[in-house]
């Protein structure tokens, strides 16, 4: 099989760290190269050292195999300019990957343009057939499970999973990154978005994830957190996810300073301590599981000086270990989880 090389599909986001989120994560974890970013009011530029060209023609200079949609627009719709952009890339013999709610692989014309071309079309928030209500085989895991969980979306639930899954693995342990979205299928190579999955089977989905995670070879389980239970739009997601999978410890993240749900005016973020609270009485109560540590998303904090003031401040509020693992690095929070389990 020949290497990957990835396309990054980011037209009118990639500058956005909210709605380009899924080109970040991809561009820092993914296994294979990013070679080149489209996005036309960027074009000329770079970004972390890769180019960012106006086409799909442009880029078919730098030998992609494949465009992974790289942003995740609200409500998962394609903005309809991208439709054209879409028939380019299977045009130009590009394996097409997308995470948005809106199938590729339904669509018939991009069918029809894939099978012209000999490509593929992969849907990564598309769930697998079969899924059902859990079986009570995530409390039989042989391994240790840790859920992010957090106060809001999008800020970081997933980065924080995958940090602490990297520095395990660096200690030696026997750590596996659980993926349970479009972004984190897309690191991993395998998972199931779970906010795709009928809502009855969401918990048997997580179920399903924490003992595929097991399977393959985990010991210490990170399951990437979704939505947020003080979200007005985005708790269900949560709650199935907690259930389903059954940890035995939450970790809590926050962007540090944020007092109301983003894009949701009137919603406040409730008091740090309370959210603690509220995640333990949550858990499953076949296995009452507890917040261990706060990560902190301190990245609207321009000092690091500033951050790690505030950083002491939620440790004190809270009286948990807290720190920014990907500004600090996640020993600390580690070494906080490992002390608790």
């Amino acid at each position: 099989m020949a290497p990957r090389r990835i396309l990054i599909l980011g037209e009118g986001f990639s500058h956005d760290p909210h709605y380009g989120k899924t080109m970040r994560a991809i561009i820092r974890y993914g296994p294979d190269p990013v070679v080149a970013i489209l996005d036309s009011g960027r074009a000329g530029e770079t970004h972390d050292g890769i180019p960012v060209v106006a086409t799909v023609a442009d880029a078919l200079q730098y030998e992609p195999t494949v465009a992974v949609v790289g942003v995740a627009t609200q409500g998962g719709r394609f903005p309809p300019a991208w439709r054209e952009l879409l028939k380019q890339s299977v045009a130009g013999g590009l394996d097409l990957e997308s995470g948005l709610h809106e199938f590729v692989s339904d669509d018939p014309e991009l069918i029809e343009l894939a099978r012209q071309h000999g490509v593929e079309l992969r849907d990564l928030r598309r769930p697998p057939a079969g899924l059902n209500v859990p079986t009570g085989a995530n409390l039989d895991v042989d391994a240790t499970i840790v859920l992010t969980v957090g106060s809001d979306c999008a800020i970081g639930k997933k980065t924080v999973a995958v940090e602490l899954d990297l520095e395990a693995r660096r200690r030696g342990l026997e750590s596996v990154f659980v993926p349970t979205g479009q972004t984190g299928v897309a690191i991993a190579g395998w998972g199931i978005a779970v906010d795709a999955v009928v809502s009855d089977f969401l918990a048997g989905a997580a179920e399903w994830l924490v003992v595929e995670g097991a399977r393959r070879g985990g010991k210490l389980l990170f399951v990437e957190g979704q939505g947020s239970l003080v979200h007005p739009m985005y708790s269900g997601v949560t709650l199935g996810l907690a259930h389903g999978a059954t940890p035995h410890a939450f970790v809590l993240c926050h962007a540090a300073g944020a007092t109301e749900i983003e894009g949701c005016p009137g919603h406040p973020i409730p008091p740090l301590p309370e959210l603690v609270e509220l995640h333990e009485r949550i858990a499953l109560p076949a296995r009452k599981a507890k917040v261990a540590c706060v990560a902190l998303n301190t990245a609207s904090i321009e000092s690091d000086e500033a951050a790690r003031r505030v950083i002491v401040e939620v440790a004190e509020e809270t009286g948990l270990p807290a720190d920014d693992p990907v500004r600090f690095g996640a020993q600390h929070l580690l070494d906080a989880l490992l002390a608790r389990l």
